[in-house]
This record gives structure tokens, C-alpha cells and sequence, in this order.
């Protein structure tokens, strides 16, 4: 461990950046895959849509 102020600074700091960037594509994942589900129900609608002659969603 450390004993002079800026590394005792950088040893405390690291363990909070390391949660903050795991945190980080944690969320980045589930928004991304949240849209790629959101996109792919829409396209399976306007299929069915298109199957039962409906017009398309607006």
C-alpha cells in the first residue's frame, strides 16, 4: 500500500473508476439491447400488419 498522498490518492481512486466503467456497459448493454428488441418487434408487426391488410403504424 502506498504511503505518500498521491499514491494513496490513485490506490483509492482506482476501485471507483473500475465499478463506474463496469456500471457503465452495463447500462451501455441493456439500452442497446432493449433497442435492438424494440426494432425488432416493430419490424415484426408491420409484417403482420401487412398480412391481415391493415394500413402501417404511423
Amino acid at each position: 500500500m502506498p504511503t505518500d498522498f498521491w499514491g494513496n490518492a490513485i490506490f483509492s481512486l482506482i476501485p471507483t473508476i473500475l465499478i463506474c466503467i463496469v456500471f457503465w456497459f452495463v447500462l451501455r448493454s441493456i439500452f442497446r439491447a432493449d433497442r435492438t428488441a424494440r426494432r425488432v418487434y416493430d419490424r415484426i408487426e408491420a409484417e403482420e400488419r401487412e398480412k391481415a391488410g391493415l394500413p402501417p403504424k404511423v
